[in-house]
């Protein structure tokens, strides 16, 4: 009892396999029980190789069972997804956002089995598809500049959807001054400084590890671990690691590189479509995260969406998306967004209204939001 079993910064043996007594995790963000290892837990090797990232000390005698690290790649996993192959494979998110054409201007939209849904219709998908039907009814010389909608019921996904497109105006004005004329060009906004893309851990890895990260409550480790981890049609990087959880309060903000895995096409309009997809992922519910709390079950539901497309740019390339939430107010959260590309350009402004909502459990109920 009180020795250290692993000391933080330190290279360690292998992984304990705890059989009999109990540890305690020091370093954590506080030290409650659910920073307690008890029988069948395990510690050691840490998640970044054989340097652990915390104290354990003994709180009783124990007894366990040490895979020596040479042995350790016998609890690798597989990877989810590999992203030298994600270019090569048939990009998900474009068939996501295929639409069967019933009419000029009436087009027909699905679910598809392995799309995110989140248990109703991904606000992204809806907004994505609903600008692929809207190009469809323009020449293929024009593309969207900006695009605004509003979220007033929430979709079935075992219901296809009915995209009927309303003619307001067909002018060519601004749509060949756009093409032809060298009109001004400057940019205040400034892309912070993040390490590259290639550097970081996929969202899937990131998952991966915290199963494992002693700094982050057993109970959310154990959570994690009982969950089917889905590959998303979009590659996230996120920028800083954390050890924030769903039930821990944190800054309402959130920056993380992103591109469409498998490779598209050249039509603008499709990457455009495609960056409309992804806007909606994690947008909303950044506006929760100062008012997190253990045990607290919350949900962010997209009211209105908005995006202007300011210079072309590539959906399968690396976009860093920085968001920000100034103000919550009476259950609404108005979050702000750019996109840049990897020289630095604003390629995208967002906004978004979120509703935040918190209830004993969140099911997805087919009727108004509000």
């Amino acid at each position: 009892r009180g020795d250290y079993v692993v000391r933080r910064d330190e290279e360690v043996e292998g992984v304990y396999f705890l059989l009999q007594g109990q540890a305690q995790v020091l370093g954590s963000a506080d030290d409650s029980s659910e920073f307690l290892l008890k029988q069948f837990d395990f510690f050691g090797r840490g998640i970044f190789g054989n340097v652990y990232s915390a104290d354990v000390v003994a709180l009783s005698q124990l007894t366990c069972l040490l895979l020596m690290s040479h042995h350790c790649s016998l609890l690798d996993t597989n990877p989810i997804s590999d992203p030298a192959k994600d270019l090569e494979t048939p990009c998900l998110v474009e068939r996501i956002l295929s639409l069967d054409r019933l009419d000029l201007t009436l087009f027909r939209g699905f679910t598809i089995p392995n799309a995110p849904t989140f248990g109703k219709v991904f606000g992204g998908q809806l907004v994505g598809q609903a600008l692929a039907a809207a190009t469809n009814t323009v020449e293929s010389t024009k593309i969207v500049h900006n695009l605004h909608s509003y979220f007033l019921l929430v979709g079935d996904i075992t219901i296809p959807i009915l995209y009927e497109v309303n003619h307001l105006r067909d002018g060519n004005n601004f749509a060949t001054r756009r093409r032809d004329q060298q009109g001004f060009d400057h940019q205040e906004a400034n892309m912070p400084r993040m390490s590259p893309p290639e550097t970081l851990v996929t969202r899937e890895e990131m998952i991966e590890r915290r199963i494992t990260d002693p700094l982050l409550p057993r109970d959310y480790r154990n959570k994690i671990a009982a969950e089917k981890i889905l590959t998303w049609p979009i590659d996230i990087r996120f920028c800083e690691p954390s050890y924030y959880t769903e039930q821990t309060k944190s800054p309402p903000r959130l920056n993380y590189w992103f591109r469409a895995r498998g490779k598209l096409s050249d039509d603008q309009a499709l990457h455009r479509c495609v960056v409309a997809f992804a806007s909606d992922l994690i947008f909303a519910c950044i506006g929760l995260n100062p008012h997190r709390r253990k045990g607290m079950s919350a949900a962010a539901l997209s009211l209105d969406h908005s995006l202007w497309f300011h210079r072309p740019l590539r959906a399968d390339d690396w976009l860093l998306f920085v968001m920000v939430n100034p103000t919550s107010f009476q259950s609404r959260g108005l979050t702000t967004g750019e996109m840049f590309n990897r020289k630095g350009e604003l390629v995208v402004s967002l906004t978004q209204e979120a509703l935040l909502k918190e209830a004993v459990t969140i099911k997805p109920i087919f009727g108004a939001k509000l």
